[in-house]
């Protein structure tokens, strides 16, 4: 054997290599005593294989003092498995190891959690060893997947003619947005870095710097509070920027990077072809939220026109007070029985809600079945039934009031309906692009009409939009990418004339003074030709977690932080030495401990 610790790893033997010597080097996966054999499953990054050490053996001695996640080399002979013992699932499960010697590298002390099975252990004890964790198939393989992903969207932009740039990590501080991460700086005192919260405004100087088509797989930081989706601190996301490009431009430019990476890495369930467009306005009408899961068939519409003027009085009276009272319907198909209804109508009430009325259709039955049924009567229910599609063994619910204010019950109404029912397609990978988000909303908070996402998209209709219409009735050239119910990124066509940004940042109550005091660089650049440019930033770890069919993000990140932001591997965040305070020309202010 030439090399000090493997000829071979342990994912590469096959039936080839029977009958000649092997080096491996590994950890010890797991023991199993057969009446005096020894078999110790060898595990690297490759694979998995099984060593046989008999009281024969040279190596016997050794092999019977072997525990979990000791690091040993072997040396032996490569032979095929008796009749009867192969086994198919694994790789290398046609041959074994005779061991000839083992080499004990280094021992491992008792194990915090082990290393074999996929036992589900508590969060805090995973991320405190996550070394321990990440040697766990499962996330092991997560991790490689991840690292396969990123390199496939990042030839899939190349090949579409993007250039990869690198932005700064230390910045200025952004007043849009989360908090930042500020960095405080020794030869500067008293002023502050910014880790960044997103390139944006370095990749839209890129496009005023005569680059045309950026893209680069960028660090993101903000101090928010961890959620399944969504880690806290860093993140990682595509980020695109092109220049002299439509909204359709983009949508084109993304679209195929997307689709080949869920098909390439999505196990062959089916991926949204051509992604449908929806409109904002029109997703919170369809399905009560702007992230909708398409794999759930369940659409509302409203029936109000139904209900004014009926004998339910409390729907009624409500339509004849407030010309702003809408109802809305969930039909859910196969929901037709009062065990079903009375089910949904608990939820609701556990939801804080009085209740979920609704209709639902039996055989034999002239219209509807249900309280709200004996008050509207058969021909009521009868258009309700005909409007929605619907027939014997179907049921509807109600919501009622001004939509603005019960949109999101009744969204998560229609999921829970077909959770209930078992009508999402769990299989496939649902795409949407939600666009046409309206450019101001009414803060109730201050009394003034307010940015409603990205202050930097460009109106739809521009200048002359921003000077004759009501700004809440103004769209605006953004929008959203939604795989499966899960926002993946947001994006924008820009708003790159200063005469509009101006106009714009006006209407929402601020000065062109604040514009230059917080966006300077980028207003500057603005005034010295600036090129139409839009792009968008898909959330590296969400896609990743979608196709790893993860719940929670921290399953796809290295060496993720808790909920609380806190780093429990390395100690993050920690106290820091006087010295290094003196340095920085800081001292600490901190809160009265709590008795």
């Amino acid at each position: 054997m030439t090399h000090r610790y493997r000829s071979h790893n342990c994912g590469a033997l096959h039936l080839e290599h029977a009958g000649g010597e092997t080096r491996l080097s590994g950890w010890v996966h797991r023991v199993r005593d057969h009446g005096g054999v020894l078999f110790i499953d060898l595990r690297d990054h490759y694979g998995v294989t099984q060593v046989v050490a008999d009281p024969d053996s040279a190596a016997f001695k050794t092999a019977e003092a072997l525990r979990s996640e000791w690091v040993i080399r072997v040396d032996g002979k490569v032979r095929k498995r008796p009749e009867g013992t192969e086994n198919a699932e694994m790789p290398t499960g046609l041959v074994e190891v005779y061991a000839n010697e083992i080499e004990v590298l280094s021992q491992a002390a008792e194990l915090p959690l082990p290393v074999f099975g996929d036992t589900e252990y508590p969060e805090d004890i995973r991320l405190k060893y996550r070394f321990l964790d990440l040697r766990r198939e499962r996330i092991h393989n997560n991790i490689m997947k991840r690292g396969a992903i990123i390199d496939s969207l990042r030839r899939r932009m190349k090949e579409q003619g993007f250039f990869e740039f690198q932005t700064p990590i230390l910045t200025a501080s952004s007043p849009e947005g989360a908090r930042d991460y500020l960095v405080p700086s020794r030869v500067h005192p008293g002023k502050f870095y910014a880790l960044p919260q997103a390139p944006q405004q370095f990749k839209q100087l890129i496009m005023m710097s005569g680059f045309d088509r950026y893209f680069q797989i960028a660090a993101c930081f903000r101090d928010e509070d961890a959620r399944a989706d969504r880690s806290p601190g860093e993140f990682y996301q595509l980020d695109i920027e092109m220049s002299f490009a439509t909204q359709e431009d983009v949508f084109n430019a993304v679209e195929p990077v997307l689709r080949g990476v869920f098909e390439e890495f999505g196990g062959g369930r089916p991926v949204t072809q051509k992604f449908p467009h929806i409109a904002y306005k029109e997703a919170v009408r369809w399905y009560g939220t702007d992230k909708p899961d398409l794999r759930n068939p369940i659409k509302m519409q409203a029936v109000t026109e139904h209900f004014a003027g009926s004998g339910f009085k409390v729907f009624a009276n409500m339509i004849a007070n407030d010309p702003k009272v809408e109802v809305w319907t969930i039909p859910v198909k196969g929901g037709g029985s009062r065990a079903f209804c009375d089910r949904m109508n608990s939820w609701a009430q556990q939801q804080g809600q009085p209740g979920l009325g609704y209709v639902f259709w039996r055989e034999g039955e002239e219209g509807g079945a249900g309280p709200i049924a004996k008050n509207i009567g058969p021909e009521r229910t009868t258009a309700i039934k005909n409007q929605l599609g619907l027939g014997v063994g179907d049921a509807a619910f109600f919501v009622a009031g001004v939509p603005s204010k019960f949109y999101k019950f009744a969204g998560e109404a229609r999921t829970r309906a077909a959770e209930e029912m078992n009508l999402v397609d769990k299989g496939k990978f649902e795409f949407c692009w939600i666009v046409d988000f309206p450019m101001y909303e009414w803060n109730e908070e201050e009394k003034k009409i307010d940015f409603s996402h990205n202050p930097f998209s460009m109106p739809k209709g521009g200048l002359e939009a921003l000077e004759t219409q009501d700004p809440l009735t103004i769209d605006a050239y953004q929008y959203d990418i939604v795989c499966n119910g899960v926002e993946l990124s947001s994006g924008a066509i820009r708003n790159h004339r200063p005469d509009i940004m101006k106009k714009a940042f006006e209407i929402a109550g601020r000065s062109e003074q604040e514009l230059v005091e917080k966006f300077g660089g980028m207003y500057r650049a603005f005034q010295y030709g600036a090129p139409p440019h839009g792009g968008i930033a898909p959330g590296v770890d969400r896609i990743v977690m979608l196709l790893c069919d993860e719940p929670n993000i921290r399953e796809v990140v290295l060496f993720p932080m808790n909920q609380q932001a806190q780093d429990l591997l390395m100690g993050a965040p920690s106290d820091v030495t006087a010295k290094q305070l003196r340095e920085l020309h800081i001292r600490l202010n901190l809160p009265e401990a709590k008795s």
